[in-house]
């Protein structure tokens, strides 16, 4: 049955929301203004320089959340990609995403974006931001499933890094890229447990070291500098010795958001990371668990590559993806909250203090935040 859409002004927004091991997924299907750009990079430019409202409309409340992510389906300017796909979170976009290329992997077969599903796994050549990865989605009977990914190359930044944080001192951590650069550091540096302890705590641990890195790391990558940025901090519980037993992380990126899943791309990152140290060998699979949710990935290198002058691997990820709902959201021009907005407990203590600090030197003091 077609649903009566309530008045409105505009285009009304319809998407699909999915979910990846607890980590939500709003794929965008259509009220979106032609997306301009000769390439999923550009487009990316784009969308953030001229449709960055459309993104806070969607993942902002009270249609969003603080956690919300979301994917625009594009154009790609590759001949072999089933479909282009810009990523969006709390603070703007991202370069990979891989709980969202799982769920898009389903996606694409279930709403026939690629034309000729096959038994046993169907092949969905994806272009991120990042580069072209490739998906495989379970297909049997018409019904679709797990999902793998092979990412684009991978590789260890730095390793060793001593950083100053604040709050916390010198802190020592690693640097990978999986799609996105992540510094990585073991919890109990901090006296946490990725599991067990409260989430504020490992929110305001990991949000200061990406500040220190941030501020005390210049990264780069070889083909685009559109990649060189740091998306967020991946405390772990110390296992990165090969194991069969799960081996569980928390990641913390963009605005202080948290992943509820293992975090594709940061299972990729981490993988490499291991790989790079001689943890793990080609083709040794180890399952990868959210301190958040207990939600599992699955991750190995299953080939080594070069990036630039970077050693690097493919590795590949796998988890399963579920829908949740379909929605059709309006807008309404006397809405005062309609462009969205964002709900903060409170901000880690360290920056807390220092806006306290910085406010005392003001003549004139103005608040207006959400806590």
């Amino acid at each position: 049955m077609e649903t009566e859409l309530p008045p409105h002004a505009g285009d009304a927004l319809s998407v699909v929301d999915m979910h990846t091991g607890g980590e939500p997924l709003r794929i965008i299907r259509g009220g979106y203004p032609e997306v301009k750009g000769d390439g999923v990079l550009s487009k990316r430019r784009y969308v953030r320089e001229h449709l960055d409202h459309l993104r806070k409309v969607l993942m902002y409340e009270p249609r969003g959340h603080y956690d919300m992510y979301g994917a625009l389906v594009v154009d790609s300017e590759l001949p072999e990609a089933d479909l282009g796909v810009l990523f969006m979170h709390n603070e703007g976009y991202s370069t990979m995403c891989g709980h969202a290329v799982i769920a898009l992997g389903r996606y694409a077969v279930d709403y026939k974006l690629v034309k000729e599903p096959r038994s046993p796994e169907t092949q969905v050549n994806i272009h991120c931001p990042c580069g072209l990865v490739r998906a495989f989605v379970e297909y049997s009977h018409g019904r679709t499933g797990a999902v793998r990914f092979l990412s684009v190359p991978a590789f260890a930044f730095a390793t060793g890094v001593t950083v100053t944080v604040e709050g916390f001192g010198e802190v020592t951590v690693d640097i990978s890229y999986g799609g996105a650069f992540y510094a990585f550091v073991d919890a109990q540096r901090f006296g946490l447990d990725v599991t067990a302890s409260r989430s504020r705590d490992l929110v305001d641990a990991a949000t200061a070291v990406t500040s220190a890195v941030k501020s005390q790391v210049k990264l780069h990558h070889p083909t685009s500098d559109d990649l060189a940025f740091l998306y967020g901090t991946i405390l772990t519980d110390g296992k990165d010795d090969y194991s069969s037993e799960p081996t569980a992380n928390i990641c913390v990126f963009a605005e202080a958001q948290v992943d509820r899943s293992p975090t594709g791309s940061g299972v990729t990152a981490r993988v490499a990371l291991q790989y790079h140290k001689g943890l793990i060998q080609l083709n040794q699979r180890r399952t990868f668990q959210s301190g958040a949710t207990g939600s599992r990935f699955t991750g190995k290198a299953v080939e080594e590559v070069e990036c630039g002058d970077f050693k690097a691997v493919v590795v590949e990820v796998a988890g399963r993806a579920f829908y949740t709902g379909v929605s059709c959201f309006v807008q309404e021009p006397d809405d005062e909250l309609t462009h969205g907005f964002l709900l903060k407990n409170r901000l880690p203590v360290w920056i807390e203090h220092q806006a306290l600090k910085e406010s005392a030197n003001c003549t004139f003091h103005s608040v207006h935040r959400f806590r």
